[in-house]
């Protein structure tokens, strides 16, 4: 056990290893996932998550020490909003058609989110700060940092409440929209995009084509006009 606590002291201060680890926890995430016939509660951020939390329970990782080290996947959340308009110049076709219903979709779906963050949690009593920091809970993380910032609020609380909208975004979607009887996968996948950003994208991916370009649509214009729309709420309700 001494060599082991000693191997592990050394490896825990190699940044690669922490990079290693969020890689690791995903690959067996996912095949846990698959393993189940791709359920939603088997979410493979979900699980991955839940992995790398034990593990820096277990070796008592700080979280700054995790984070020098996996950084370089928080880095590349950039590049992948920019990508964003790869789905959305794929489908202008469809976007074109859909063009009205699908704008005041996403500004009923954008304003109801921020609405509803802080509505629930005022009526909750939460505190200013953390009121601040859950109104761009629904943007695409590296836009919904930026907004925190802006606004007043904590990006590192952000960011939890972030992963945790995808989170169950991406859990309860699908099972909420076949209860609600909507076939429509242009409209499906738009309110996975708009609600749950990038983690809801990805289901939306894993259960239709159509629904996960939508969503990827959803996400990148829900992330612009979150930046447009949470300052101004935030400026008539504070």
């Amino acid at each position: 056990m001494r060599e082991f606590s000693e191997i592990w002291s050394y490896l825990a201060q190699e940044p690669l290893l922490w990079l290693t680890a969020t890689l690791a926890a995903y690959v067996a995430a996912d095949a846990i996932f698959r393993a189940t016939g791709k359920r939603p509660l088997a979410n493979p951020v979900l699980i991955a998550v839940a992995l790398l939390a034990l593990l820096l329970g277990i070796t008592g990782t700080p979280y700054g020490t995790y984070f020098e080290g996996a950084k370089f996947v928080h880095f590349m959340l950039g590049p992948a909003t920019v990508a964003l308009a790869l789905p959305l110049h794929a489908n202008r076709a469809l976007v074109r058609q859909s063009a009205l219903p699908l704008l005041a979709a996403l500004l009923a779906g954008s304003l109801s989110a921020v609405l509803a963050a802080l509505g629930i949690g005022w009526a909750l009593g939460l505190d200013h700060a953390t009121l601040l920091s859950l109104a761009p809970k629904s943007a695409t993380a590296p836009v919904a940092l930026g907004i925190s910032e802006n606004i007043g609020g904590s990006p590192t609380l952000t960011a939890v409440l972030v992963i945790l909208t995808g989170i169950i975004g991406a859990i309860v979607a699908t099972p909420l929209l076949n209860l609600l009887r909507i076939r429509d996968w242009r409209a499906r996948g738009l309110a996975v995009g708009v609600a749950a950003h990038g983690i809801g994208t990805a289901r939306a991916f894993q259960v239709n084509q159509t629904a996960g370009a939508f969503a990827g649509i959803g996400m990148g214009l829900n992330a612009l006009l979150s930046a447009i729309l949470v300052p101004l709420v935030i400026g008539v309700m504070f």
